[in-house]
């Protein structure tokens, strides 16, 4: 089976499979222009893998995935590199307040409770409203219903705030306080939950900063690159958690699959993409959740502490 040995993790897993799945989550990565992560680490958790390891590890999966479908995007003139560098510059902030949190959490002993309970809260509220919001649009299109300009909906608020930039890949001209804060949330989602933050950056910068939906995703992607790459140096250097040989075949499996997502993405309408997105994210959150209250097959295991 070709299994190989996971020093960090102290685990086997076949290399294979690892590679698949790397190249599957990549490609969801360059489909709906998020980390993959949120999906990723559940996964490696059930393998058997210890959710700190998964967590940190995942990072550089997520960082390669991205960067590969950056370079898609990118061709098509699809990323808005401005608005992607601000998002960026609160996400470094995150991460190294996340890193420190992962870091506090693991001393405690509660690393692993906190993961799966921030995978249940964050992708069951995140998920619901998007699936609510992604079934409207499509219920709205197919009886011929039309809405306003998106522009006239922009919220009041958030033209009155300062510091305003000028973006003009995205047509907008708004505060850069919005975009940072985004960031720093993401950023420290990225270092405890092993995720880029797509999940609920991608709903964000449409909703809220009201991005066109053409750059949405490669902007998102620019973005998830910076914040995990720096996520996922920190944990390696502070924590101790980046299994090198599970981060390496997951990027190679990703870097491929987030190619062909990004080419699939222009076959599928905007709302479509983010109803099917919804449905993942809820599935990937129940699931995580369930194992909070399922009594596990051994109670009484040993664990090591974090130095």
């Amino acid at each position: 089976m070709l299994d190989l040995y996971l020093p960090i993790a102290e685990v086997s897993v076949s290399a294979p499979l690892l590679v698949v799945l790397g190249a599957v989550v990549g490609f969801i990565s360059g489909l709906f222009g998020i980390g993959g992560g949120f999906l990723m680490t559940p996964v490696l958790v059930f393998l058997g893998i210890p959710p700190a390891v998964a967590v940190a590890s995942e990072a550089n999966h997520v960082a390669a995935s991205s960067t590969s479908g950056v370079i898609s995007y990118t061709r098509r003139r699809a990323v808005d590199f401005k608005m992607g560098a601000v998002l960026a510059a609160g996400g470094a902030v995150g991460a190294i307040v996340g890193v420190e949190i992962f870091r506090w959490l693991l001393l405690l002993g509660q690393a692993d409770l906190v993961v799966s309970l921030s995978y249940l809260v964050f992708l069951g509220v995140i998920g619901g409203l998007m699936l609510v919001e992604s079934v409207q649009a499509i219920v709205r299109r197919r009886s011929g219903q039309t809405t306003g300009p998106r522009r006239d909906r922009r919220p009041v608020w958030l033209y009155g705030l300062p510091l305003k930039v000028r973006f003009p890949r995205s047509r907008l001209y708004i505060s850069v306080i919005p975009p940072i804060a985004l960031g720093i949330f993401v950023g420290v989602l990225s270092a405890i939950m092993g995720v880029g933050g797509g999940f609920i950056l991608v709903p964000a910068m449409v909703y809220i900063l009201r991005m066109p939906a053409a750059v949405v995703v490669g902007t998102s992607l620019f973005q998830i690159i910076i914040t995990t790459s720096l996520a996922s140096l920190l944990q390696a250097g502070r924590n101790q958690t980046v299994d090198i040989v599970l981060a390496t075949l997951l990027l190679i499996g990703g870097v491929i699959g987030a190619q062909f997502g990004a080419r699939a993405s222009a076959r599928f309408r905007a709302e479509e993409l983010r109803a099917l997105l919804a449905i993942i994210v809820l599935a990937v959150g129940i699931n995580m959740g369930i194992g909070l209250f399922l009594t596990p097959e051994e109670p009484f295991v040993q664990i090591s502490g974090a130095g």
